[in-house]
């Protein structure tokens, strides 16, 4: 599973849509925007982070 995929699964766990997603997180709507179009890409300690927090928050 490729970054951009990755970023979709667990922003899909929360439900949230992407603005909302990032203001729970302190992330820029525009940032999670280009991460999962795939016109940037999330670096990977981001991605294990949020991976990690967004499980404690939603399992």
């Amino acid at each position: 599973m490729n970054v951009r995929e990755k970023m979709k699964e667990i922003r899909s766990i929360t439900g949230l849509s992407q603005a909302k997603f990032g203001n729970k997180y302190g992330i820029p709507k525009r940032s999670i925007e280009n991460w999962e179009s795939g016109e940037t890409e999330c670096p990977s300690y981001l991605i294990d982070l949020l991976e990690r927090v967004v499980k404690e928050d939603y399992e």
